[in-house]
């Protein structure tokens, strides 16, 4: 598992990346896909998704359209034009960071970083 501590990082730029690359998605269905991306190794709770997801709402990143499932209401959130260059650039400065700390932290010949 991943810790929270380094997820609480990056919790923005993985919710955004994937609604980028969904169109629209709801929060179980992020939860369920990134579990599944992460081969179960990431598990976002409720109290850590839904925070960002009105987070990222509230600096209009993401608009939310309720849709009406059976007798249910299912909240699905789109990106605005601002989230989706921001999601380009988070994805950027990411991929950036991760670069940076394998050049860092140099790992010793049996472990491998490569897979990142």
């Amino acid at each position: 598992m991943i810790s929270n501590e380094l997820l609480k990082g990056t919790l923005k730029t993985i919710v955004l990346n994937l609604i980028a690359e969904k169109g629209r998605m709801y929060g179980y269905e992020i939860t369920q896909e990134v579990e599944k991306l992460s081969d179960g190794k990431i598990k976002l709770t409720w109290g850590a998704l839904y925070p960002t997801l009105h987070k990222l709402e509230a600096d209009g990143m993401i608009v939310p359209e309720e849709y009406n499932i059976g007798k249910r209401v299912r909240k699905y959130y789109r990106l605005t034009p601002e989230g989706e260059k921001t999601s380009r650039d988070k994805v950027e400065e990411f991929m950036e960071f991760v670069r940076i700390m394998k050049q860092i932290l140099k790992p010793s010949p049996g472990l491998s970083l490569n897979h990142v």
